[in-house]
């Protein structure tokens, strides 16, 4: 019996001593216990970021952001996500201060051909820019900047005078202007700050990404940056 007891208990030390090897080796390939726990983390931030990656980089940013609405909000009850000429028809003519001007002025030069829910797009970058901390912080700051070539909107500084000629087209294009800064969402261009005409096809669109083609217009916006680029 005493022969059993000895045998079992050698066994149990060599047990024991075995453990402990194993767990000497266990921490020695790792100075920090706490790795094994941390590798776990990074493999599910490894298949988060691969899941991300799958999807549209403006599809994230649309989930993920509130849809950007005008700074100076009056009222957004009456306000469609979308504007049309049914909804236009029933509103009362459009009146406003300096900014208002400015943005109606705008939206007739630059696009009173358009339907309007291509003038709503116009007004979108418009108001973006507004946003935008690389731009004026004012309608008419943005409408009216200059750069290099001469103006961000050509009609500004074409020479010619900026006579509003047809009054029923500038009626509708500041019932636009008003509901854009009342607060009506800016649901169609996805965040654009630059358009062109598709007449054109100028070299610095390639530096940025293109989010709609409304009308005669194409917007485009800056690129996302993520991890990967």
């Amino acid at each position: 019996m005493s022969v059993l007891k000895s045998w079992t208990g050698g066994a149990i030390v060599l047990l024991a001593l075995a453990g402990g090897l194993r767990a000497e080796v266990t921490v020695s390939q790792s100075n920090d216990p706490g790795e094994v726990a941390e590798q776990g983390l990074m493999s599910v931030l490894w298949q988060e970021r691969s899941a991300m990656s799958a999807i549209d980089k403006r599809r994230v940013t649309a989930l993920t952001m509130a849809p950007a609405r005008s700074k100076n909000v009056a009222s957004q009850k009456n306000l469609p996500p979308v504007l049309s000429a049914e909804w236009l028809s029933k509103q009362p003519a459009a009146n406003g201060g300096d900014q208002f001007q400015c943005l109606s002025q705008a939206l007739y030069f630059e696009a009173r051909g358009e339907s309007v829910k291509g003038q709503q797009a116009v007004a979108e970058v418009i108001l973006n820019r507004v946003d935008d901390p690389r731009f004026p912080g004012s309608i008419c700051g943005v409408v009216h900047q200059s750069n290099r070539r001469g103006c961000q909107f050509s009609w500004y500084c074409d020479g010619k005078p900026d006579r509003v000629r047809n009054p029923a087209a500038y009626a509708e294009v500041a019932k636009v202007a008003r509901a854009m800064i009342d607060g009506a969402p800016r649901s169609l261009t996805e965040g654009a700050t630059y358009f062109h005409t598709r007449a054109v096809y100028p070299s610095w669109s390639r530096r940025f990404d293109k989010t709609a083609a409304i009308g005669h217009h194409i917007f485009y916006a800056d690129p996302i940056r993520t991890a990967e680029n």
